[in-house]
């Protein structure tokens, strides 16, 4: 892809940004996804205190407007572009929605320079666990429930 259209895509993620920015909406954060043929199919911006969502995140609000857009919970060939570098949270979401190429302005250190935590998650995922109590707990019961879905032939995604 040409740096003309790199440089669009990631002006758009910059402008959805800001607009969380000036609307009060959340953090400095915008994502936008573009389909294969590199149309704009989904913006997003941080809506966490607009929505008091704390999952509210700019690619997150992206993704579900693509999935919606496309009828698909399977972004296979669209391209992410956002503000900066995914938390865990988004990460993972993208890696679920089968988006394989992502494009971040600033870094992880940039955002925990301005107070996001990121990095406790990523610690959290190294098993630094200092976070939360995370206890497993009536497995027995609950493994029935798996055991039907997989029985069921349920969709793997």
């Amino acid at each position: 892809m040409s740096k003309k259209y790199l440089d669009k895509y990631m002006q758009k993620a910059k402008e959805n940004a800001e607009k969380a920015i000036v609307n009060n909406e959340g953090g400095p954060f915008g994502a936008v996804i573009v389909d294969k043929e590199g149309k704009i199919i989904a913006n997003g911006n941080n809506k966490v205190l607009k929505d008091k969502d704390p999952t509210a995140h700019a690619e997150i609000v992206a993704i579900r407007e693509a999935c919606k857009f496309l009828n698909t919970n399977d972004l296979s060939g669209c391209v992410l572009y956002t503000s900066c570098e995914p938390c865990p949270m988004c990460l993972s979401a993208i890696i679920w929605a089968n988006i394989k190429q992502v494009y971040y302005g600033c870094t992880k250190k940039d955002a925990a320079n301005i107070g996001f935590r990121d990095d406790e998650i990523y610690e959290f995922i190294k098993g630094n666990n200092n976070m939360i109590d995370l206890k497993q707990i009536d497995r027995e019961h609950c493994i029935k429930i798996m055991e039907q879905y997989k029985k069921n032939n349920g969709k793997i995604y």
